[in-house]
């Protein structure tokens, strides 16, 4: 699974900078931004986003992120991709904003630390086992955008929501030993956190 991340990640790169073109081409003044969620760039997790104006106030964002760490016997390999439909109280690109997404994705964690359970979701089972498998969900989102000058935009948004995931259970890292399939889980809780660097053509 996780060997074809990197096809999909040039797909999708390909995607993004094709969609750059397409708007940019139009030559429509704040048509199109590129963006990066610096909190994912602290945690180390490549991610790129785009957003392109569909009118006055409205938007259409996509933003994909992937990890693909195998270190001292742990395990965090994964990869998002997240859509989100804008609508801006203001106008496109600045002020405050709500949004509805969806997300999907695959994942492979294993021997992870996370000594907690947070909304019903136990993480401390990652330390001795692996979990690999998929997930998609639907959330609601609210955002504000500072203008920094012409070009760059810093912008803040949370959102909630739900995952529902489907996940086979191993017993270490990087064994192939099966000891659960086809586990499903529902998660309520956070399903966004950004805080992006945005630039706008």
């Amino acid at each position: 699974m996780i060997g074809h991340l990197r096809h999909k990640i040039l797909r999708l790169a390909a995607a993004v900078a094709l969609a750059i073109f397409s708007a940019s081409s139009v030559g429509a003044q704040e048509r199109v931004a590129i963006k990066s969620n610096l909190l994912y760039d602290a945690g180390l997790t490549p991610n790129l986003g785009i957003e392109l104006g569909l009118a006055p106030k409205w938007s259409a964002d996509i933003s994909g992120q992937i990890n693909d760490w195998a270190v001292g016997g742990r395990l965090w390999k994964q990869w998002l991709v997240q859509p989100e439909l804008r609508y801006w109280f203001c106008r496109r690109f600045s002020g405050h904003f709500v949004g509805a997404h969806a997300l999907g994705g695959q994942y492979n964690f294993g021997h992870v630390d996370l000594p907690f359970t947070f909304l019903g979701t136990n993480f401390s089972e990652l330390k001795d086992h692996r979990r690999q498998g998929w997930m998609g969900g639907l959330g609601v989102a609210y955002g504000y955008a500072w203008i920094l000058d012409r070009h760059w935009n810093l912008e803040a948004e949370i959102g909630l929501g739900w995952i529902y995931t489907v996940y086979d259970t191993y017993r270490c890292a990087n064994c192939g030993k099966k000891i659960k399939e086809n586990s499903h889980h529902n998660y309520f809780g956070p399903t966004k956190a950004a805080i992006n660097i945005v630039y706008i053509f």
